[in-house]
């Protein structure tokens, strides 16, 4: 794994494994006003309104689970392991334990996660939303997540993951992986809102069988102590498609590492990775990386970033292919903003904060595929007050 944190590694034994358990609740009202609201800030309807199903987890208890659509399962893994005897063929297939030190603290010391499934032919016509919480100080969430949509179904789901607002320093750990089967689709859209001293190792590794669509979304627009993750996807049957979209704010003293790797196994298979970035006191390493194995294949890398006040943005973009007839392509910017952008905008009568606000929301503001309206104008919302903060 890449170096990070500005050279101050991550002690596991900083960190407690142990918490209480937190009630299951049947109805998501009972929940505490603070931590309804940390809920909805990434995304989560708490009336299940125009939700399929839902799973939320608080530190290492699963508090609530329910699907209302028959074909869609949504439950904790260990209840996924006792009901589903196949699941055993999925955990730990697209990821070894011993990846790295922190894939192995999922493996040994495990705090549930999630199993999601879409059964063969079962179109879910509203997302799935789930959601990882931290509420103990101090804690290591260790969270296996394994999601399956099976052949010629359809699925999105929404997670968003948070802590809770007393809480100063935890680490979460998540071990994800993801199966789209022939000519399936999961579009998957992730909503962190940690903490300023909250240390977060997501761990991602997808497979896309012939046909198979995945598209990737994923949003971090406030401060957090450290992120870094990799996603790795895998497009192992012909014509399959991979579309990574992420935008990224990292705040003074944030420390980002994110990037998107898509390996093209197949013939005729696309993939798109774009990422927007804004450093606005923060570190943003910024990395994609395309590989094309097989003929016929199509893959653009697009990376921006913003640099606003004394931050630092690297972009790190590699292509690679090893034969013939591959189309690849990448684009990177790092800069801050056009002083004639600005003086175009104060000439139409903005002042300069106003003109330079205008300038960070729009490109901020990527129409991201697939995401419900209720949750857009969130999104909106959430980029307008992150530049306010900016300012």
């Amino acid at each position: 794994m890449h170096h990070l944190n500005q050279g101050k590694d991550i002690s596991l034994e900083d960190y407690s494994v142990e918490a209480d358990d937190h009630a299951y609740m049947e109805e998501l009202g009972a929940m505490a006003p603070a931590d309804a609201q940390r809920m909805l800030d990434v995304g989560v309807d708490l009336a299940e309104k125009s939700r399929l199903g839902t799973f939320i987890q608080m530190d290492r208890s699963v508090v609530h689970c329910r699907s209302r659509q028959d074909g869609v399962d949504v439950m904790g893994i260990s209840q996924g392991m006792e009901r589903f005897d196949g699941l055993k063929d999925y955990l730990w297939k697209n990821i070894p334990p011993e990846a790295d030190r922190f894939t192995s603290r999922a493996h040994e010391i495990p705090h549930e996660g999630y199993f999601i499934r879409s059964r063969a032919g079962v179109c879910a016509p509203e997302p799935v939303q789930a959601c990882l919480y931290i509420s103990k100080d101090g804690f290591s969430q260790n969270v296996h997540n394994i999601v399956v949509a099976e052949e010629d179904s359809e699925l999105h789901i929404i997670t968003g993951c948070a802590t809770s607002p007393h809480l100063v320093s935890g680490l979460h750990v998540g071990v994800s992986e993801f199966y789209v089967k022939k000519g399936a689709k999961l579009t998957f859209t992730m909503i962190h809102e940690w903490g300023q001293e909250v240390n977060v190792r997501p761990r991602t590794v997808s497979r896309v069988e012939e046909g198979g669509v995945l598209v990737s979304n994923y949003i971090s627009l406030r401060p957090v102590g450290s992120l870094q993750m990799y996603p790795t996807t895998y497009l192992e049957g012909e014509g399959a498609v991979a579309r990574f979209n992420s935008i990224l704010v990292a705040g003074q003293g944030s420390f980002m590492d994110v990037g998107s790797r898509v390996v093209l196994n197949a013939p005729h298979t696309r993939a798109e990775i774009i990422s927007r970035a804004i450093s606005a006191g923060g570190t943003i390493i910024a990395r994609g990386d395309l590989v094309g194995n097989a003929p016929g294949i199509k893959a653009h890398l697009e990376c921006k970033g913003l640099i606003l006040k004394n931050g630092l943005m690297k972009a790190v973009p590699e292509l690679s292919g090893s034969v013939p007839g591959v189309e690849m392509s990448h684009e990177a910017a790092v800069g801050k903003i056009d002083q004639r952008e600005i003086e175009y905008l104060m000439a139409r009568g903005l002042d300069e904060d106003e003109a330079i606000s205008t300038i960070v929301r729009g490109f901020l503001n990527v129409d991201i595929e697939g995401l419900p309206a209720g949750l857009q104008q969130r999104l909106e919302k959430a980029v307008d007050d992150t530049q306010k903060d900016m300012m």
